[in-house]
């Protein structure tokens, strides 16, 4: 940007553009009259000049598309024109803020991420993914992102986010942290490695992984920046804004700039006097005329006008404050403008007077002591300096220098309060004789500097001592006066007036500003602080004037004219009087802008040379700012436009420059913007509802069409309306305005309504408008919002019930409009109409319920919380959610075969998720479902048990009891079956308690029914192998024998666990099965080793003996035969032979036998050594 106040830097350029414009064509250049207009108009008006217009063809020749051009180019150049008065009303506000700051506590926005960042997100984590990256990964972290990029990254809701300017950065970061948390936290704990840090190295990948090749260094500058500027900005940056805001170009901008004197603080402070001044005028017009707006009421009125009033008080307060001078000691005098007499007290006239204290002025001079010349008389090694003064003050001295080469470049500082200073400056040499006391002063010069004297060095005739032969004595100084901020402008005036300076006299003058609102004129004598008569500006009216006859001295004469008053100046030069009446304009806050009598300032343009300037350079930059046609702009009444119109038209090109910005700002103007329209609405006086409902008009059409719009920005502003139309019968209003016109209330309820349908529509459509629950917050508030719109006025609460079903009526819709798209994405409406098969009907019911799942838990994830309030209302939600899916699911289990159990991983996907969802668990669709699979269970389980009965006896009729694993072939298969249907019965995890239990008890009875079975099928098949086998003593068990065993071991072990119940109280089948294990097992072991070797053994010793009835055995086979017998029976009496079977005929005759041979023994060869059959029966 071009500085504002360097004229000849930019001189080529306008000049180029100057050309341009003459060049062009001009269409509808019509000229704008400062007079108020329609609505309509914006209050601009076009003149009815013929000159301009172009000349528009014959009815007969001009076709349809050339009128329709030549409004089309007419409405252009109007809006131009529209753009180019309210860009001068906003160069001011900027120029000189006096109302408004830049806010710093605005929430920083973040950079939105574009429909082509989105795009390279995706590519950089596809590559990550695909391995192409050189960032080192667990598995763990790659899922986490698989499943980031497949839920998020891939959702068409995230491309809408984008593609409504609402997603940045920190939201797909904020995603994935809240993605990730859940799977840290369910990682198993590793030693020295906390979940934090596995969090924190997470998040740093995925930022490597976000960022890509980017330097960070370069990113983090370019966020420092751009924070910056979303901060605070420049007044050169609010205009460069504005000008892209208003379509504004560079030239016409510096043409206004200059013109306007943007950069001259007191020409501004007088234009918000001017303002300020008509604003009164127009507020007692009103009044007179009885032209008011529509109120609600009749009593508005009168209040209306007050309002008006003290908004501009307010607005002079304001300006008041503001700091005239940096330090200056003078106090601020709070006086009211002296034009508009109708709102003045005039008995306060006296009470403001100002004395000559009141304008003390405080000046610093600089002298810099340069050289002096013509000193020849003094030897050139002789000693010289200088001293200087202001008179009044301290004294100071030069350096020393030698007399051949007097130079010095001192610099000596001052204060003084003398408008008209003497300065005095000496030259002294050192004095060499013994008795001399003083040095000898050569020469000296008195000058009295002004503030406007030359700022140069320059040759001064010193006035020569006595005694010194050097007459031509001359010294190069320079002296600056600096020129006070409260002092806008000094010099010699003629001057004759009624009440002061009586006399027509050449005086020193010095506009002096007191206050925002008090300037005086004041005269000065030479080495006086105090003025010796000054003239209170305030009610005076200055212009230029003719020259008085009879005045003698001046040339070029203006006046101060005021009622009953008339002082008049005169000036010697025609310069120096533009400048006085320009200042005095400033000051006096007149309507009038007085008009120099000639053009003295001359452009030569087409000689290409610089302008020669006769005249001040704001004349200067005035009239080449009328030659472009901008001198309408800038010389415009602002108090005649209708700045509700144009503050509308403002507001809303503000708002499609910002949400079409770099920021997702989401409807929040930058700090920059909310200042300049701040400002703009307190110095033109825009009524702070009428900007509000503008602003909400202007969003609801924003998220209307699309656009992501906080909906904290929209609540801000409707209680700002809702408390403005309704705040006066409470007494709450929020701007201190309590008139409220019908055209206020009409808008206020017509926007309450488009806003309760939007509202009503983003809730219905949550998942959409604010997805993944971002932006962060946004539905919570909604909901608030849609609480705040319902209510009837502002202090009485909306009754919970009526909130609750209007939200409760979005659900519902939400429920349809949620698995409508689930359903279209899912491609199932694909299949209506089409010949499908129930394998895939039940196929894509499954996928169907995998999704469903996917967003009742996402819906509980993200938007959860948000609805924490009417949490009872998700949970309908959820169900009519589900039931609109039990449709679909019911419509492809009808299809299936019967008998047919494919359908089972789909009761366990959705029953596994429903079942421990506290709000969902045994609720309307899962009672739904298990009335369903109830009877599927019931008939599959019947179907296994007659299975599974059926093989048992086919399995034990063919059986070869072979050993496998732990039994036969057919207990192990049994044992399978029983084992796996339980455990699949058990993984249904019944959600119905009584049910399930039911369930399991018929399980484990009929485990105990199938291994009874088995236990008394093995027991017979064991009898009828021990028929078949030879009985021999060799006592070797067969292999099938042991396979027999086994079984009843294996079904002693698997009854333990397929026939135990959980209870302690049911455990009677586990006992009963054992019980017959047990008994079985021991009927086998005594038909195996009783029966079969026992009775076996015995019968063979009898055969034996009775085959040798008749001879008399031998000692030794006496002794080994009683040794058998009495060891067999104590072996199988402790293996559990009954002692029925012990004690058998059999035995006994064996015993009776070896007793009597005994006996025999004893007698005849004289006893058996210790070894006898009696005790048998007793001894170990």
């Amino acid at each position: 940007m071009l500085d504002p106040s360097s004229s000849e830097e930019e001189t080529d350029e306008i000049l180029e553009e100057e050309r341009k414009v003459v060049a062009a064509p001009k269409v509808g250049g019509a000229r704008v009259s400062p007079s108020r207009t329609s609505e309509s108009s914006v209050g601009l008006q076009p003149s009815r000049s013929s000159n301009v217009r172009p000349s528009s063809p014959s009815p007969s020749v001009a076709s349809e598309k050339e009128k329709e051009d030549l409004e089309k180019m007419q409405r252009e150049e109007e809006e131009r024109k529209k753009r180019l008065q309210l860009y001068v009303f906003v160069m001011r506000c900027i120029a000189y803020p006096f109302n408004a700051k830049q806010p710093t506590d605005m929430a920083r926005r973040q950079q939105k991420i574009s429909k082509q960042q989105l795009q390279t997100v995706k590519e950089r984590f596809q590559s990550f993914l695909n391995g192409d990256t050189q960032i080192v990964a667990d598995e763990a972290f790659i899922n986490a992102v698989q499943s980031y990029y497949e839920v998020f990254l891939k959702s068409d809701r995230v491309s809408r986010m984008v593609q409504s300017g609402g997603c940045s950065a920190a939201d797909s970061r904020e995603v994935f942290k809240k993605h990730i948390e859940k799977r840290v936290r369910s990682l198993p704990e590793i030693d020295g490695l906390s979940k934090e840090t596995v969090l924190s190295s997470w998040i740093a990948k995925f930022d490597t992984i976000y960022r890509g090749e980017e330097d960070p260094r370069k990113h983090q500058q370019r966020m420092t920046a751009s924070a910056a500027s979303e901060l605070i900005l420049s007044k050169d940056q609010l205009y460069e804004m504005f000008q892209g805001i208003l379509g504004i170009k560079k030239f016409e901008h510096q043409l206004l700039y200059n013109a306007c004197q943007l950069d001259n603080p007191d020409e501004q402070a007088a234009q918000i006097r001017r303002e300020l001044d008509g604003r009164l005028q127009m507020a007692d017009q009103i009044a007179r005329g009885g032209k008011f707006p529509r109120f609600v009421s009749r009593e508005m009125e009168a209040m209306y006008i007050e309002e008006l009033k003290s908004s501009v008080n307010l607005l002079m307060a304001n300006l008041e404050s503001m700091p005239v001078s940096k330090g200056g000691e003078f106090k601020l005098q709070k006086l009211k403008r002296g034009h508009n007499t109708s709102i003045i007290d005039m008995g306060q006239e006296d009470e403001n007077q100002l004395s000559k204290s009141d304008v003390v002025l405080s000046f610093t001079l600089e002298v810099v002591i340069m050289e002096v010349q013509g000193l020849k008389s003094l030897a050139p090694n002789r000693i010289v300096y200088c001293t200087m003064e202001v008179e009044g003050g301290q004294k100071l001295q030069t350096d020393q220098a030698e007399a051949s080469k007097p130079t010095w470049g001192t610099q000596g500082d001052f204060t003084t309060t003398h408008p008209l200073p003497a300065v005095k400056v000496k030259l002294f040499t050192e004095s060499t004789g013994v008795l001399a006391l003083e040095d000898k002063e050569l020469g000296r010069v008195v000058l009295h500097p002004t503030p406007n004297s030359p700022k140069q060095a320059e040759l001064h005739k010193m006035t020569v001592s006595k005694g010194c032969p050097d007459s031509d004595l001359k010294i190069k100084l320079a002296v600056r006066m600096d020129k006070p901020q409260n002092m806008k402008h000094c010099g010699y005036l003629w001057a004759i007036g009624k009440n002061v300076w009586k006399r027509w006299k050449k005086r020193f003058f010095v506009l002096v500003q007191v206050s925002q609102y008090t300037f005086a004129m004041c005269s000065y004598r030479e080495k006086k602080a105090e003025p010796v008569e000054l003239l209170q500006l305030d009610g005076y009216t200055v212009d230029y004037t003719d020259p008085q006859p009879g005045l003698d001295g001046g040339r070029t004469f203006f006046n101060a004219v005021k009622e009953g008053d008339t002082v008049i100046f005169a000036s010697d030069d025609e310069q120096d009087r533009i400048l006085w009446v320009q200042a005095m304009y400033r000051a006096t806050g007149q309507s009038h802008k007085p008009v120099p009598p000639t053009q003295v300032q001359k452009l030569n343009a087409k000689g290409g040379t610089a302008p020669q300037l006769d005249a001040p350079i704001s004349q200067f930059y005035a009239d080449r700012a009328q030659k472009h046609g901008m001198d309408e702009f800038i010389s415009a009444n602002p108090c005649s436009f209708d700045h509700a119109s144009l503050f509308e038209m403002l507001q809303r090109l503000t708002l499609d420059h910002r949400l079409n910005d770099s920021y997702s700002c989401l409807g929040w103007f930058s700090p920059g913007q909310v200042f300049v329209l701040d400002e703009y609405c307190a110095r033109n006086g825009v009524r702070g509802c009428h900007r509000h409902l503008c602003y909400l008009r202007d969003l609801l059409e924003r998220a209307e069409n699309g656009a992501m719009i906080d909906p904290t920005l929209l609540h801000y502003s409707f209680a700002f309306c809702a408390s403005h139309v309704h705040g006066n019968r409470y007494g709450t209003r929020p701007d201190g305005i309590g008139t409220v016109s019908v055209d206020e209330k009409e808008r206020f309820e017509g926007i309450k309504d488009r806003l309760r349908v939007l509202l009503e529509n983003q809730i219905t459509h949550f998942r959409y408008c604010f997805p993944f629950g971002r932006p962060e917050g946004a539905l919570k508030a909604t909901l608030s919002l849609l609480e705040r719109v319902l209510m009837k006025d502002i202090v009485t609460p909306v009754p919970q019930e009526e909130v609750k079903n209007v939200i409760r009526k979005c659900l519902e819709q939400a429920a349809l409009v949620n698995y409508q798209r689930l359903s279209e994405y899912a491609k199932v409406e694909e299949n209506v109409g089409r010949l499908v098969t129930p394998a895939k009907k039940l196929e894509d019911t499954i996928r169907l319920a995998e999704l469903v799942i996917e967003v009742l838990q996402q819906n509980e994830e993200h938007h959860a919380e948000a609805f924490a309030w009417w949490s009872d209302l998700m949970v309908e939600h959820a169900e009519t959610f589900l039931s609109l899916y039990a449709v679909d699911m019911d419509a492809a289990l009808e299809v299936q075969p019967p008998d047919s159990w494919d359908s089972f991983p789909l009761f366990q996907l959705l029953n596994d998720f429903l079942r421990v969802d506290y709000n969902l668990c045994n609720g309307k669709f899962h009672k739904h479902l298990q009335d369903l699979y109830a009877p599927l269970v019931v008939r599959y389980v019947d179907l296994m048990e007659s299975s599974i009965a059926q093989s048992i006896h086919r399995g034990f009729e063919r059986e070869t009891w072979e050993p496998v694993n732990n039994g036969s072939g057919t207990s192990e298969d049994l044992f399978w079956k029983l084992d796996a249907l339980q455990t699949f019965i058990r993984d249904l995890h019944w959600p119905e308690e009584e049910f399930g239990k039911h369930l399991e008890t018929r399980l484990k009875l009929m485990s105990s029914d199938m291994i009874e079975s088995c236990v008394k099928r093995t027991r017979a098949a064991f009898e009828a192998k021990l028929q078949r086998s030879s009985r021999t003593a060799d006592f070797r068990v067969p292999q099938s024998i042991c396979t027999m065993f086994n079984v009843m071991v294996d079904a002693r072990a698997q009854s333990a666990k397929l026939c135990a119940m959980e209870l302690g109280q049911e455990r009677q089948y586990h006992s009963q099965i054992d019980n017959l294990i047990e008994e079985t097992v021991k009927e086998m072991i005594t038909l195996l080793v009783a029966k079969q070797w026992y009775t076996s053994t015995m019968n063979l010793l009898g055969t034996w003996l009775t085959d040798r009835m008749d001879l008399q055995l031998h000692v030794y086979q006496l002794k080994i035969l009683i040794r058998i017998v009495k060891k067999k029976y104590r072996d199988f009496r402790l293996q559990g032979v009954l002692d029925s079977t012990l004690n058998s005929k059999m035995y006994d005759t064996v015993r009776n036998r070896l007793m009597l041979e005994e006996a025999t023994a004893s007698v005849r060869e004289g006893g058996m050594q210790g070894i006898s059959m009696k005790d048998s029966d007793t001894e170990d």
